[in-house]
């Protein structure tokens, strides 16, 4: 497929800046979460997406075709394609991926996939559901099922099919839901939830360790990175999660609000609150799902404003301005 193939749709309705714009009860409605974020807009190649199919499956073979994990596929990757791992914008991505190479999505070579990672895989299955009116966001956690006795971070793709919110794993096929390297089968087009589930989420872990005192300091980014793994890591990513709940959809290593300058006291007191929302409003609440919007509208310290701090896993750091999508990095 060229990038310029597939029926020229319209652009969805964007949420660029929507979050002074859309009062607090539409954003608890399903159909919120079909319109596209600053994020995951595809712009220019909107008919790209049109063009291509929605079910978990083919979100898989879309996804893992354009973008190989910088991490657990850095053998296929040359040092030239590193840099898109630190794309934030889905325009861009798909921009770098079509622009390497103009082959369908799916089923590509290795030669022909950018870096990237988990949220990058979600951010595109997302940005497909949403092109087709679909319902969908990321969720933010740590996957079981990856390693024995340790939780790697991890962001999914959740998609209202109607009655419910359903989890799948982008990265995954059936074949390995059915053999995982660690844990019992679990089928990745359909992820069971919960604390003890393959995939718990950050809030549902951060509450386990603050009430229960659960051990985190297996959940993190590696078990050869101790300094990205324990209850602080997990801590900022309760805050990433609600980020992304509210369609901000930002990468792993942008750092913004109490999580960059506020002491540890107030992190940990945010992090107790809004994890509890989470929660309550995954279990159903529109009390504490309303809530969880109005606070992350209302409070600096949550919603990441005009500027994040990026720190890149490829060992560079800088600013990153919302609006302009520049990244300035540090001499």
């Amino acid at each position: 497929m060229s990038p310029g193939s597939g029926a020229r749709l319209p652009r969805r309705a964007s949420d660029a800046d929507a979050r002074t714009e859309t009062t607090v009860t539409d954003d608890l409605t399903p159909a919120a979460w079909a319109r596209h974020s600053r994020f995951s807009d595809p712009g220019e190649h909107t008919g790209v997406l049109a063009a291509l199919g929605t079910s978990p499956a083919e979100l898989h073979d879309t996804a893992t075709g354009m973008i190989a994990h910088y991490r657990a596929e850095a053998d296929l990757l040359d040092a030239d394609r590193l840099p898109t791992v630190d794309l934030r914008w889905l325009d861009a991505i798909l921009g770098a991926g079509l622009a390497l190479s103009p082959a369908p999505l799916a089923g590509r070579p290795p030669s022909d996939r950018i870096a990237g990672c988990c949220r990058d895989h979600t951010l595109l299955g997302v940005g497909l559901l949403r092109t087709h009116g679909v319902p969908a966001r990321s969720r933010i956690g740590f996957a079981r099922y990856f390693a024995p006795g340790f939780a790697h971070d991890h962001v999914v793709v959740e998609r209202w099919d109607g009655a419910r919110w359903v989890r799948s794993d982008p990265e995954l096929d059936a074949a390995f839901g059915a053999a995982p390297p660690a844990g019992p089968p679990f089928d990745p087009a359909d992820l069971p939830t919960g604390l003890d589930s393959p995939f718990p989420t950050a809030a549902e872990l951060w509450l386990a360790h603050r009430r229960d005192g659960l051990d985190l300091a297996a959940y993190g980014v590696s078990p050869h990175m101790p300094e990205l793994c324990g209850p602080e890591f997990v801590r900022g990513y309760v805050l990433l999660e609600l980020a992304h709940r509210r369609r901000d959809e930002l990468l792993l290593w942008d750092v913004w609000g109490s999580e960059l300058d506020g002491p540890p006291d107030e992190a940990t007191a945010l992090a107790d609150e809004v994890a509890d929302l989470l929660v309550r409003a995954d279990g159903g609440d529109l009390e504490a799902e309303a809530a969880l919007a109005r606070r992350y509208a209302d409070d600096p310290r949550l919603h990441p404003g005009d500027r994040v701090r990026t720190l890149s896993p490829l060992g560079r750091e800088g600013w990153t301005d919302l609006r302009t999508r520049v990244t300035t990095w540090d001499a």
